[in-house]
């Protein structure tokens, strides 16, 4: 039986940036290094043009898991930032999941290192409490596909959408009247092939 469409939205949408860390990047091995954190960060940007309160949280960063990624920080200086001393699952951290009420949203766009622990625990610890959770596929990274994939299964066995930043993105956006421009851009930064498209189209306003 397929289930209603449950789209995300912009005005009930909180982002949760889990362990996107120095040392456990190192261990993503199912996707280009480059393109995963291109990936990454296109997930931030698109929570920063939308304005989605963000959240971010290390675990143990004075370990092998190595600091925040730094441009992430930059992306958001105000945005809360939860460095656990110890608990793999984030929502085991009583100060993460304060932090992840105070948005006041009910729809968690999760994406994180590694996926099948980073990303899967908190997602089905917030399943379970009655949120709707979202996994962004590529901006979540492991160690082979055969991880991945089982990551996979048991957070959509349990309800949660896996979804790609360029699916999050348009989703949210809705309609290419809000904003052309802006969205545009945000692909253009994140989207060579984009970029072609883009500066075609606005060469051909421009002429018009």
């Amino acid at each position: 039986m397929s289930k209603p469409y449950v789209r995300l939205d912009k005005n009930n949408a909180a982002v949760l940036l889990v362990d996107h860390q120095a040392g456990l990047l190192s261990l993503v091995r199912d996707i280009d290094p480059d393109r995963f954190k291109n990936n990454v960060l296109a997930l931030a940007d698109s929570a920063k043009y939308f304005g989605l309160p963000t959240i971010l949280t290390t675990s143990f960063e004075d370990g092998p898991n190595g600091p925040l990624v730094p441009e992430l920080k930059a992306t958001f200086p105000e945005a809360p930032y939860i460095a656990r001393p110890g608990q793999i699952n984030a929502w085991d951290n009583a100060d993460f999941v304060a932090a992840v009420k105070a948005t006041g949203k009910k729809q968690l766009i999760i994406a994180g290192v590694v996926t099948e622990v980073c990303v899967a625990f908190p997602a089905l610890s917030a399943l379970e409490e009655g949120y709707e959770v979202f996994v962004v596929t590529d901006a979540s990274g492991t160690f082979n596909e055969l991880t991945r994939q089982s990551a996979w299964e048991r957070m959509s066995a349990a309800g949660a959408q896996l979804m790609t930043w360029f699916g999050v993105a348009c989703e949210l956006h809705r309609d290419w009247r809000n904003d052309v421009e802006g969205l545009g851009a945000l692909f253009s930064n994140h989207i060579p092939d984009y970029r072609n498209l883009i500066t075609s189209y606005t060469t051909l306003k421009g002429g018009a």
